[in-house]
Parts: C-alpha cells; structure tokens; sequence
C-alpha cells in the first residue's frame, strides 16, 4: 500500500476582516449620507434666501412716496422718467426691504444706491447628520438687487 502524500489545505483566516471592512467604510457611508441629507437642505434653504432677498427687494424698489411725489418734494430724473425708471425714496426704501426680510422670518440688510434697491440676507441651518462630525450648522446668504420701472416700453417710437 502506498501511501499518499497529504495535501495541506491553506486556510486564510478571514475571522473579522468583514468586521474590519464594515468598521472603515460605516463612517464614510455616514458623512456621505451627511452630506447629501444636509447638503440638500442647505441647497434648498440657499434657494429660499435667494426669494426672500429678491422679494424684498422689490419691496424696497417700490417705496416711492406718492405725497413727496406729486407735490415736487421728490426730484425725479426725466431721463430715468422716460426709461421707465423712477425715483425710489432711499429712507423708505430700505425700510420696506427690511420689514419684508423680517416678516419672511430672516431679518437682512438692505441699502439703496442710485435707485437701485440691494438686500443681503444670510442665516444659518442646523444640520441633521453632520453634526456627527462636529459640523452643526451650514452659513446662507443670498443677495439681490432690484429697480422700480413703471409702464411697458415695446419697441422704439
């Protein structure tokens, strides 16, 4: 009888390393779920700051006092006049852009320079998943600019 060699079956010894790769990537599948989840959010709130500044503007855009107006108080420009653009009053301007950045729940800055009517907003967003990682709130700011233009030109006369 002969007798045969034996084979030596290698084993790898795989205890834990599955253990090892769960604990490497877990954290990495979280900050990525983080980011998306917040990262989202802070997309969306960004887009909201950027309505509530230009509704704002607007806002201020139209504050032309009527009275100042029609009893000559307020000088306004025949060739802005023409081109459709009116005189705003810079007080009351900025005052209506404010009270609307306040009443949208987000207090901003507003300021008036040659008729045009610019209001920053900017906030922060608590953050769901990223505060895990010591990342607790995410900065918006939006800034937008509007000008009062009154009539429809069509063409040139």
């Amino acid at each position: 009888m002969t007798r045969r060699p034996m084979l030596r079956h290698r084993s790898w010894d795989a205890d834990g390393s599955l253990a090892a790769v769960v604990v490497l990537l877990l954290p990495m599948f979280g900050v990525l779920m983080g980011l998306v989840v917040d990262g989202g959010a802070a997309f969306t709130a960004r887009q909201a700051a950027g309505v509530e500044a230009e509704q704002a503007a607007r806002a201020g855009a139209g504050a032309v006092d009527m009275a100042q107006l029609r009893a000559g108080v307020v000088q306004v420009d025949m060739a802005q006049l023409r081109a459709g653009v009116v005189q705003v009053d810079p007080v009351a301007a900025v005052a209506a852009a404010e009270r609307a950045t306040v009443a949208a729940g987000h207090p901003g800055t507003a300021s008036v320079a040659g008729g045009v009517v610019t209001v920053h907003v900017e906030y922060t967003v608590p953050t769901v998943i990223l505060g895990m990682v010591g990342i607790t709130s995410l900065h918006v700011r939006a800034t937008a600019s509007a000008v009062d233009v009154h009539g429809v030109a069509v063409g040139r006369p």
